[in-house]
């Protein structure tokens, strides 16, 4: 035993090996999938189209419950996150969070399309605002161990943009569903009566999800050496995090991005319905397209990075998706020209869904170097606090300017001021929040260039170091051999 632990301590000294098992990254592929399967319904495309057309409720009813809901949304991120990083099981602090709980997001997801307060405007209310907060509290805690992952399972830009690459079109998936389906099953322009097979359709898409995020849980890696680092307090983790500076120019940047993706995957059903007039597989045709179209940039995006960076091939997704949402606004209704300009929406979305992730991981690298500590949930949890009440601004915003000129939810055609309205909100406005959000980035964002990358790989050093002792600690203890097991059964498979 003492020959084979040796070994292990040499490898992990001497041979840094950024290669992961095809498996993990499928893994992490899959479980993010069923993440946006779910969470873009529920947060986004679906329910508050399905409250405001279906049921009745009205649009200032449902914004009133996502200013509501954005206190609780941007709350309760940081709280679990920085309780995540106190989690120490056998399993790991993120890997039982998200098997356990893959169970209960099915099951809140379920809940949201099942009305039980009664038909009257502030029944409906109340019912939107408790599934708001019950559905997203379990997208949170699963959430930002998606979000914690790809800084623990790799270092470099080049392997973070790889698995980032597995995240998006495995992930896209799960988000092209999320859409489509809503578009096929909720737009109809000959009644808004419900469809009878909506329902049923969200309970095997909730069952579906859960299933795969259970599954992919055993598949998933994290360092186990990070769990046992002493956590800092609440109060001091929160103030240690808004010092470090490359942490709050991601955010004036991830502020407005995620405006502007909100709008654009959440009320893309309304452009549809009411611009383009579009019904059922029909109506999934524009979002096919972006789809289709980002899955091929997000390739080419993939190999810019190793020339380009991180930084500029995302300010250069940034811009283009605005050029595209530009088109948009401009076209009108005639679908040729939505579809040219959605074709370069979907161009830009490929580097913009290709590297947010990594960016957010150096991040967490950064504070690594400041403070010594892996404190990647934390970190999930505090962008949260920043940016998700800019979904529920976002949603209100469009929700108030689409009703400021003249959208009736009890017509099926809609009058000319109140289409006028659709493709501002939709189109224009989310145009200059992804402007915006390229300039914040350019002007205050740092972690790129050479020093930069000289910098992680001495990271990377660091964290060979520290597995080291770990495994060393482990020897002292008798627990050698399983953990060598663990860590280099998928290495030697990868090889």
């Amino acid at each position: 035993m003492t020959d084979e632990t040796d070994n292990t301590t040499e490898v992990l000294a001497d041979d840094f090996d950024e290669r992961l098992p095809t498996k993990s990254k499928l893994a992490f592929g899959f479980s993010q999938a069923s993440m946006n399967l779910l969470q873009m319904i529920a947060l986004g495309s679906a329910i508050t189209f399905y409250y405001n057309v279906k049921l009745g409720l009205s649009e200032e009813w449902i914004s009133l419950a996502w200013i509501i809901f954005a206190f609780w949304n941007a709350l309760n991120d940081p709280l679990f996150g920085i309780l995540q990083e106190r989690i120490d099981t056998e399993m790991g602090r993120r890997i039982p969070v998200l098997r356990f709980g893959s169970l209960f997001y099915a099951l809140t997801f379920i809940i949201c399309w099942f009305p039980f307060m009664g038909n009257t405007q502030v029944a409906l209310f109340w019912n939107l605002l408790l599934v708001l907060f019950l559905f997203d509290s379990m997208f949170t805690m699963l959430g930002l161990v998606q979000t914690a992952l790809p800084a623990e399972m790799c270092i470099t830009q080049e392997a973070r943009s790889n698995l980032s690459l597995y995240n998006v079109v495995l992930g896209s998936f799960g988000g092209l569903v999320a859409m489509v389906l809503p578009l096929i099953l909720l737009t109809d322009e000959t009644s808004t009566e419900l469809n009878p097979f909506f329902q049923p359709v969200m309970v095997v898409l909730a069952l579906v999800a859960g299933t795969l995020l259970f599954v992919s849980s055993f598949a998933l890696t994290e360092n186990e050496y990070a769990r046992k680092e002493e956590s800092f307090g609440f109060v001091e983790s929160m103030i240690r995090t808004i010092k470090n500076r490359e942490f709050l120019a991601f955010e004036a940047m991830n502020f407005f991005h995620e405006m502007a993706f909100t709008i654009v995957t959440g009320s893309m059903i309304y452009y549809v319905q009411y611009v383009v007039r579009l019904e059922g597989l029909l109506a999934s045709l524009p979002i096919i397209i972006v789809f289709l179209i980002m899955l091929v940039s997000s390739f080419l995006a993939d190999r810019m990075v190793k020339q380009r960076g991180l930084k500029q091939v995302y300010i250069i997704g940034l811009l283009v998706s605005s050029v595209g949402l530009i088109t948009l606004f401009l076209s009108g209704s005639l679908l040729s020209l939505v579809i040219l300009s959605l074709a370069v929406v979907g161009i830009g979305f490929g580097p913009v869904n290709l590297i947010w992730s990594p960016l957010l991981s150096d991040v967490m690298d950064y504070d690594e170097i400041l403070t010594g500590k892996r404190r990647e949930t934390t970190y999930a949890g505090m962008n949260a606090l920043i940016t998700k009440p800019a979904i529920s601004i976002a949603n209100a915003v469009f929700l108030l300017v689409i009703s400021g000129f003249g959208f009736d939810n009890t017509l099926i055609v809609q009058s000319g001021s109140a289409v006028f309205g659709i493709q501002l909100g939709f189109a224009l406005l989310t145009a200059i929040y992804f402007i915006v959000s390229a300039i914040a980035f350019w002007k205050w964002y740092n972690l790129d260039g050479k020093d930069w990358a000289s910098k992680k790989e001495e990271l990377g050093r660091i964290h060979q170091q520290k597995e080291k002792e770990y495994i060393e600690q482990l020897q002292k203890e008798g627990k050698i051999s399983k953990v060598y097991q663990k860590l280099y059964r998928d290495s030697e498979e990868s090889t």
